[in-house]
């Protein structure tokens, strides 16, 4: 117990050192299949006075999860694009994650090495309203997922689409970049973006304009280089500059054929006259097969293990076959060099001269000197030195 109450001060000085507390915002609602976008400034986790401004160059970054869960929920993303910037968590959500999420968000200050950690409660509900069937999928390049995720850019994309759809209200649906649906990494060029799909919904249907841009004539023009149909004034540009090859529309106003529910049957094939199913196969014994198989590769075996050894034992000439066939002249001249290299060895055995330097083991070949006896070999070297 008294080791217990000494690790609680230890902690809150940890906790306290580190700039580690905790905070609980006010409830978000999240609405499913609408946009939620969080925006997590530097001046809310550095909790300075009402008259402090954040300097430019303070760099934070930002850890978020699911609380009890080392990752976001599934439908949650995180953007940061650089410490000295604002992150945003961003995405939308399904109706499998209405309820409520907690998400823990834990920021790094890079110079003071403080961590501060809040928590967001997520209340995601259905939205109000009439539905939106009409739906619009534009890739703009010439923005950045994190640029147009604050609230003016995005009005101000939909105040330039509403001049290309009929009159009515329309609400972003979805933001993703162009990276998370298969995109590539654009080059390190001043103006090159990666791209932003827009997802864009509306309960009035689409204008002749917006269907004319995704009719497959307009996408055949588009394969092959040309420019789309478009019959109507790009009222997004200069601002967005939108890939109108790349324009995806979405009816769901008209409900989908329901797919048909198959019929169980009893099982049995209806009677084909050109299906001929097998007969029953009549008994047999295989014995005679498997003798064959196992006897046959032995019985060869055998053989030519019987034509080898007739080979090498039998057809050997032997050496007194050899010496019977060889001349008489031919065997005295061998006879004769092996006594005189016989008798040679004896008398280089018997004589009573020393043996040439060149035989010992270590010599000196400018003087002639040997080693000297009793002299452990491994310790000379192998060539004297001249005195």
């Amino acid at each position: 117990m008294a080791a217990v109450i000494l690790w609680i001060p230890l902690l809150v000085g940890l906790s306290v050192g580190l700039g580690g507390t905790q905070a609980q915002q006010n409830p978000l609602h999240p609405l499913v299949g609408r946009v939620f976008v969080h925006t997590l400034d530097h001046a809310t986790f550095l909790r300075l006075p009402e008259d402090t401004a954040v300097q430019p160059s303070t760099r934070i970054t930002y850890h978020a999860h699911l609380q009890g869960h080392p990752d976001l929920p599934r439908w949650l993303r995180y953007t940061q694009r650089s410490p000295t910037q604002p992150g945003f968590l961003y995405g939308t959500a399904t109706s499998e994650d209405r309820g409520r999420q907690v998400i823990e968000v834990t920021a790094y200050n890079r110079d003071t090495f403080a961590t501060t950690q809040k928590r967001l409660v997520l209340l995601i509900g259905d939205p109000e309203g009439p539905r939106l069937p009409y739906q619009a999928e534009f890739l703009v390049r010439s923005h950045d997922v994190e640029e147009v995720l604050p609230s003016t850019p995005t009005s101000r994309f939909l105040t330039g689409l509403g001049g290309l759809w009929e009159p009515g209200e329309l609400q972003v649906l979805n933001v993703t970049s162009a990276l998370d649906c298969g995109g590539r990494v654009p080059l390190p060029i001043e103006g090159r973006k990666e791209g932003v799909y827009i997802k864009v919904g509306s309960a009035t249907p689409f204008s002749t304009c917006l269907k004319m841009v995704a009719s497959p004539d307009s996408h055949a023009r588009c394969a092959q280089g040309q420019p789309p149909l478009l019959s109507c004034y790009d009222t997004l540009a200069p601002h967005f500059r939108v890939d109108w090859c790349n324009v995806s529309l979405v009816d769901k106003s008209v409900p989908a054929p329901a797919d048909e529910v198959p019929t169980i049957g009893d099982g049995i094939l209806e009677y084909d006259p050109f299906f001929c199913p097998p007969t029953e196969a009549t008994a047999r014994d295989f014995l005679e097969d498997a003798l064959v198989t196992l006897l046959v590769p032995l019985l060869v075996a055998l053989l030519l293990t019987l034509l080898l050894a007739y080979v090498m034992c039998c057809r050997r000439e032997g050496r007194l076959k050899r010496d019977l066939a060889t001349s008489d002249i031919q065997m005295v001249h061998h006879s004769t060099i092996l006594q005189n290299t016989e008798e040679l060895r004896q008398m280089a055995a018997t004589r009573e001269v020393p043996r040439p330097l060149s035989t010992l083991p270590m010599f000196n070949v400018r003087t002639g000197e040997g080693l000297p006896p009793r002299v452990d070999s491994a310790q000379v070297p192998l060539i004297l030195d001249q005195p």
